[in-house]
């Protein structure tokens, strides 16, 4: 019966490593800014898609497309499906925190709580990793947002109206998210939707305060009759000295987070290596 648990677990081990290395399913190819579906995974989340359907909430939906442009998520990626993605990775967890108690020698009701454990944590995890990208690529974009507005400012200052300088800079900027949210925005305008609509679409979608900030002053700049370049040079400006005050912060909070792993980790390390000879040669003594 121990081979039985043991092979089990070993399959699921190997599906768990297949996927990751046939499908990549949360981390995007390098120069992309989208989460794409695994293609392993896919044809999976396919069949049990409308199986789920009927479980998504109004509740869901609306995190969904709160998060999911922020974090990148690929259109693919309806509600059903994600609920699905969501249910296989559950299932998964289940198997093999199942599988790993009952292999532990541990009793059968302790390999039950191990499994929906393993079924929560499976199931929840999906979530976590669209929130944590979402944070990621909110901080890419803060950093690229400067020459991002050095970029509009030069096309401006050549001649190009906003709407002009904007699909530019959308088509020429170095790729990152914050060019893939702009494309998207610029792409709205294409369809027919009035600049301060699709302007509002970009600071939703990016949720950045910089980019808040710019689409809040080429409002007002718009109804004032104000002149762009020096406001989005302005903007450039301020975007700079605050990029460079929060690296400040972050290099002022490193040593008090360092405290943590050396007093935990090395400091314990370094006495236990310079008091073990020390207690060697008393024990010898006689001490």
């Amino acid at each position: 019966m121990a081979w039985f648990w043991i092979g089990l677990c070993l399959a699921a081990l190997a599906a768990c490593l297949g996927l990751w290395v046939l499908g990549g399913p949360w981390a995007a190819a390098r120069g992309e800014a989208r989460i794409r579906p695994p293609a392993f995974w896919w044809p999976w989340v396919l069949a049990l898609a409308p199986w789920c359907a009927p479980f998504v909430t109004w509740r869901m939906r609306r995190e969904l497309q709160r998060w999911g442009p922020r974090a990148g998520l690929a259109p693919h990626w309806a509600a059903d499906r994600w609920l699905a993605a969501c249910v296989l990775l559950a299932g998964c967890g289940a198997a093999l925190a199942g599988a790993g108690a009952l292999m532990g020698g541990a009793p059968v009701r302790i390999g039950i709580l191990a499994a929906l454990a393993g079924a929560a944590l499976g199931f929840v995890w999906p979530d976590q990793i669209l929130r944590r990208r979402a944070a990621a690529r909110r901080l890419r974009m803060m950093r690229e947002l400067p020459f991002m507005l050095d970029l509009l400012t030069l096309c401006v200052e050549a001649g190009l109206s906003l709407p002009a300088a904007l699909h530019q800079v959308a088509g020429h900027a170095p790729d990152g998210p914050l060019r893939q949210s702009l494309r998207d925005a610029a792409a709205l305008e294409r369809t027919g939707v009035d600049r301060p609509r699709w302007l509002l679409h970009w600071a939703d979608h990016a949720d950045v305060p910089g980019v808040r900030n710019l689409v809040a002053a080429l409002a007002q700049a718009d109804r004032l009759g104000m002149g762009l370049g020096p406001l989005l040079r302005a903007q450039a400006e301020r975007q700079r000295s605050e990029r460079f005050l929060r690296a400040e912060k972050l290099a002022l909070e490193a040593p008090v987070r360092m405290l943590f792993p050396m007093v935990l980790c090395i400091f314990p390390c370094t006495f236990l290596v310079i008091g073990f000879p020390v207690a060697v040669k008393l024990l010898d003594a006689g001490f």
